[in-house]
């Protein structure tokens, strides 16, 4: 019997609340981005982490998952912020069941996945909090997870605790086709950048590339000006 969480206030998912939006745009070229990047080779895994907390990859990894199954694809994404969860307040439902429960105590994936509301898009939170969360991500059950996940959906979608805090991106990186970082403009320390991207290389992690999040851009700049004009 699980204690119920309190459900916070969903957080806003520019994707799917105003698709029509620059932001949104924004996630449509990350997910074409995306994409282009693996062409050579099958993307079935995508890791999403930041160098510390506060840069918000969590809305970031909900975003892309939107963004993605928005042309029609079977998106998973999975709630692998063993420590400090936020999915289930991002898509409003509760913290448990989750991986947690499969991991720990071989719960069935068809018991632990949860619909978002959003065509396309199924959400694994993280479950129990556990007392060691980089030991379950490095297991085999975990990699028999990722194996099954991937025969069932076009895309799995890992949101994984920021690097430097702890080893549990480093250990999910090696399992994923592809990884993300994210960093916030104007906040992020550049020195602590740089030591994310060698700890995941030092993974043998396939880095895609860097998504700049809360880069302000000014209401005359050209692509409002242009876009606008579209619109």
């Amino acid at each position: 019997m699980f204690k119920k969480k309190q459900i916070k206030t969903a957080r806003k998912l520019e994707t799917s609340t105003n698709p029509k939006s620059i932001v949104a745009e924004q996630f449509r070229t990350v997910r074409e981005n995306i994409k282009f990047a693996m062409k050579e080779k099958k993307l079935g895994t995508l890791l999403v982490t930041s160098a510390s907390m506060g840069e918000g990859k969590s809305t970031i990894a909900a975003n892309i998952a939107i963004s993605f199954a928005q042309e029609g694809k079977k998106i998973l994404l999975v709630d692998a912020d063993l420590r400090k969860p936020t999915m289930h307040y991002t898509f409003n439902t509760l913290i448990s069941p989750g991986i947690t429960n499969h991991l720990m105590s071989r719960w069935s994936i068809e018991k632990i996945v949860k619909d978002t509301g959003i065509k396309g898009l199924t959400l694994i939170t993280c479950g129990q909090i556990p007392s060691n969360p980089s030991e379950l991500l490095g297991s085999n059950v975990m990699d028999a997870f990722i194996e099954s996940v991937k025969l069932k959906y076009d895309l799995v979608i890992f949101d994984a605790p920021p690097v430097l805090s702890v080893a549990d991106a480093q250990i999910l990186s090696n399992k994923c086709d592809a990884t993300i970082i994210v960093i916030s403009s104007g906040t992020t320390d550049k020195g602590n950048g740089v030591k994310a991207k060698e700890a995941l290389q030092a993974s043998n992690a396939n880095i895609l590339g860097v998504i700049l999040n809360n880069f302000k851009i000014e209401k005359d700049h050209y692509y409002y000006q242009h876009y606008g004009e579209a619109e």
